[in-house]
């Protein structure tokens, strides 16, 4: 049995339907239904009446809401105490999205440390679904993500607070070779894609904000999906396609000039940097963390 299994239950419950939980997880909505039915398949009951519409819980499933918000909260109790038993040293556990772990992080890490405190900083990487996952499950002290209110609105809630630390844009790059971008410049043939997957954060912000304007003026064949920005990077350098990346990413490469920025149609996308926490501090480390970075 897995704790995200009764994480997408309790989801579930509170938005009583499957594709509204599903969005609320980061999950495609089969997904979520077969995570569901993985959690009916061990306990050995149906928690879900799929007869009825819209989604209703059987008389078991309505029994097992509150036990199941119960097993999370005593699962991250539990944890807690064990770390504090084996941990006596002050710790802040950041959980990061990947790119901002590489790109981010290790300039920002010069301003932690002028704090002056001996409190070892960890960080967790992750895509963003799991980092958002874990965050709101209380797995970690503090979530460092880009921020964007059309594809973000699970963290507008009275108990989550967040800063603001820094920004970044999404640009549309290619490799250069011989002075000239490798793909973009000739529109009159399709553009080699690759592609944030369309379900993930930087995906379904690009369908919003770039490539539904691009609809009549490129035609992009996709010819790869990652969902790591550092991967879609790699193959970008190789030749195999442009890509939107973050620029702190490629900060290096396009001072170099082995890689560009696409020149209109194509447009970049301007990102916000936060730091979010989950109601009351942890502890005294996490409070000095904070308002270390409010000042």
């Amino acid at each position: 049995m897995e704790l995200k299994w009764l994480i997408d239950f309790t989801a579930l419950v509170e938005h009583g339907s499957f594709s509204k939980a599903a969005e609320s997880r980061f999950v495609t909505q089969p997904a979520f239904s077969r995570r569901i039915r993985s959690l009916e398949n061990w306990l050995g009951v149906s928690l879900v009446d799929r007869d009825q519409y819209p989604t209703t819980l059987t008389p078991t499933g309505v029994a097992f809401a509150e036990q199941a918000q119960q097993l999370i909260n005593q699962t991250y109790a539990v944890r807690q105490q064990m770390q504090a038993i084996s941990q006596p040293r002050e710790q802040v556990q950041v959980i990061s999205q990947h790119a901002l772990a590489v790109s981010f992080f290790p300039d920002w890490m010069q301003t932690l440390e002028k704090s002056g405190s001996d409190t070892l900083i960890k960080v967790e990487a992750g895509n963003l679904h799991d980092a958002m996952d874990a965050f709101l499950s209380g797995n970690g002290d503090f979530l460092l993500s880009y921020a964007s209110h059309e594809v973000f609105q699970q963290m507008q809630r009275d108990d989550i607070e967040s800063l603001h630390v820094g920004t970044d844009r999404l640009v549309p790059v290619s490799l250069v070779k011989e002075g000239l971008l490798l793909f973009g410049e000739d529109l009159q043939r399709p553009v080699r894609l690759l592609s944030h997957p369309s379900e993930s954060f930087f995906g379904r912000l690009l369908q919003q904000r770039c490539l539904a304007d691009l609809t009549d003026k490129v035609q992009l064949h996709s010819v790869c999906e990652n969902a790591l920005s550092e991967a879609l990077k790699a193959l970008v350098l190789k030749g195999h396609g442009m890509a939107w990346v973050p620029e702190s990413l490629i900060a290096d490469e396009l001072a170099s000039g082995q890689l560009a920025i696409l020149p209109e149609p194509f447009a970049s996308v301007e990102l916000s940097i936060k730091l979010y926490r989950l109601g009351k501090p942890a502890n005294a480390a996490c409070e000095a963390f904070w308002e270390h970075l409010q000042a």
